[in-house]
């Protein structure tokens, strides 16, 4: 039975989910803001603790590849990577939006095309569209959305958007075959599915060499300094 560490920091949602044999049985979560630095390693060890088990009892540790936030995808790689260096176990990606994608289809379970976004800057969101099945029909990509977008799926196809980018164009995309679907968020309970077909199937990253798919480069910015 396959005991697997969950670890998601891709948005400003810290998670952390164990799993076995594809159900989870402990989450820590915390949507208070970017504390990952901070939470994630106590939440990883209070989970462990709570439940009676070391880091050695795991079988794999599956992290969240991104796309999303640059800072946090690096902070729950890092940990994801420790523990496997340090309990000499596998390690698991799984891709953010194809996770939020497979748990709104699995609750919805209706005929139609799922999008995930997940909000980059001003108007552009990191997005992909699946089937109901999983099958990408649109792969991972950063878009600007403008009036129009989606109008050649829309049309043969019910439509749902969910993910924190799909609030800022819910007011765009305008058409009766699309439904946004509200407090959809990032979780590691939405990659205990995926993670576990991934065991199952051995399909483990290189833990020296794996890096997070952070889709655009990171740009530092300089605050402004305040006017006295």
């Amino acid at each position: 039975m396959a005991l697997i560490l969950n670890i998601d920091t891709s948005t400003d949602v810290c998670s952390v989910a164990i799993a076995r044999e594809g159900n989870v049985i402990a989450l820590k979560e915390s949507d208070e803001g970017f504390n990952h630095s901070t939470l994630l390693g106590v939440y990883a060890d209070d989970l462990l603790k709570e439940n009676g088990l070391t880091a050695n009892d795991l079988d794999a540790v599956a992290v969240s590849m991104g796309p999303g936030s640059y800072t946090g995808l690096r902070i729950g790689v890092s940990l994801a990577k420790g523990i496997c260096f340090g309990a000499g176990k596998p390690l698991i990606a799984v891709s953010t939006l194809e996770a939020l994608a497979n748990a709104v289809a699995r609750r919805r379970g209706e005929e139609g095309l799922y999008c995930s976004m997940i909000d980059a800057r001003r108007m552009e969101v990191y997005m992909a569209v699946f089937d109901r099945e999983g099958l990408v029909v649109w792969d991972i990509h950063a878009e600007v959305i403008e009036e129009g977008a989606f109008a050649d799926l829309l049309e043969g196809h019910k439509m749902f958007f969910f993910g924190n980018g799909s609030d800022k164009v819910k007011d765009i995309i305008r058409h009766p075959n699309a439904e946004f679907i509200s407090g959809v968020a990032t979780s590691a309970t939405n990659m205990i599915m995926l993670a576990e077909k991934k065991f199952k199937a051995a399909d483990f990253e290189n833990v020296a060499y794996f890096e997070p798919f952070y889709l655009k480069d990171f740009v530092a910015t300089v605050p402004k300094r305040k006017v006295l």
